[in-house]
């Protein structure tokens, strides 16, 4: 199979950051890609003015491009925030005010998939606290992402770039996916594998592949070490998304690496396989 076998989308947050948010769309389908993902856009604000959206949204319809995939409010990504769900006080607060503007708008732009940072742990507060409110909050994203037929992901990030994020295994990942579908009936909560946090982690990705790819709703790539393009580092990743595809996974792979220069950074994909089919 390979390469030109898969379906994959940019992540318009990681890849063209050189250009303003409102003309990576147009580079990306420049670029050849049909399909792109996005953090939540709006660092400050879980709530940004209808006439934010609404540009956004006219990005990407003229540009010709799909958005297949967006995180809720998370904090201030890159960063050292790494997500809400779970942080009380304020965070917490601001991921509830974001979760049915995140969901309107993924509805809007036929966005299929919306992603929960979980939230890194916080001095003084106990864990399971945090786990009851995360999984609280996780339950209104779910029921939010399930009204406009969406799906829920929850992402497991890496242990070395983010030690105090508790989801840094992909059994980690996926406990918290079976409670969330337990507490809701909905179903609709799907884990994010993320090849380069797995392997970061020291995973055997292969094993994960094996274990998890029934309930995983989406996929992103990045070689290690470095965090670069296919190629630059050690991940047999062609190979790994092989088995993906024989496990009956049919989504979306995100390209969320980081590349100096996004457009010579896809040398590696055939033109012929940037466009999702």
């Amino acid at each position: 199979m390979g390469y030109t076998d898969q379906r994959f989308d940019v992540n318009l947050s990681i890849l063209f950051t050189e250009l303003p948010l409102l003309e990576r769309p147009a580079a990306a389908a420049a670029a050849g890609f049909t399909a792109v993902e996005l953090w939540w856009p709006w660092i400050e604000t879980p709530t940004p003015a209808q006439e934010e959206l609404d540009a956004l949204k006219n990005a990407l319809e003229d540009a010709g491009t799909q958005l297949v995939g967006l995180n809720f409010y998370a904090g201030r990504l890159p960063g050292p925030d790494r997500g809400a769900v779970s942080v009380p006080g304020e965070e917490s607060e601001r991921f509830n005010a974001n979760i049915n503007v995140a969901a309107d708008f993924a509805a809007s732009v036929g966005c299929k998939a919306l992603n929960a940072l979980y939230g890194n742990r916080v001095e003084g507060v106990d864990p399971a606290v945090q786990d009851e409110l995360a999984l609280k909050n996780l339950v209104v994203a779910a029921q939010a992402a399930d009204r406009v037929g969406a799906i829920l992901l929850i992402e497991t990030l890496n242990k070395p770039e983010s030690p105090l994020y508790p989801l840094v295994s992909a059994p980690a990942g996926i406990d918290v996916v079976d409670k969330v579908n337990e507490a809701t009936g909905l179903g609709n909560a799907k884990f994010l594998l993320d090849l380069y946090h797995l392997a970061m982690n020291d995973e055997d990705l292969s094993e994960v592949i094996e274990k998890y790819a029934a309930k995983t709703g989406h996929v992103q790539i990045a070689d290690k070490p470095g965090r670069g393009a296919p190629g630059t580092g050690e991940l047999p990743l062609e190979k790994l998304l092989d088995q993906l595809k024989k496990a009956g996974y049919q989504g979306y792979v995100g390209l969320e690496y980081k590349a100096a220069d996004a457009a010579a950074s896809f040398a590696w994909l055939p033109a012929e396989a940037r466009a999702a089919q």
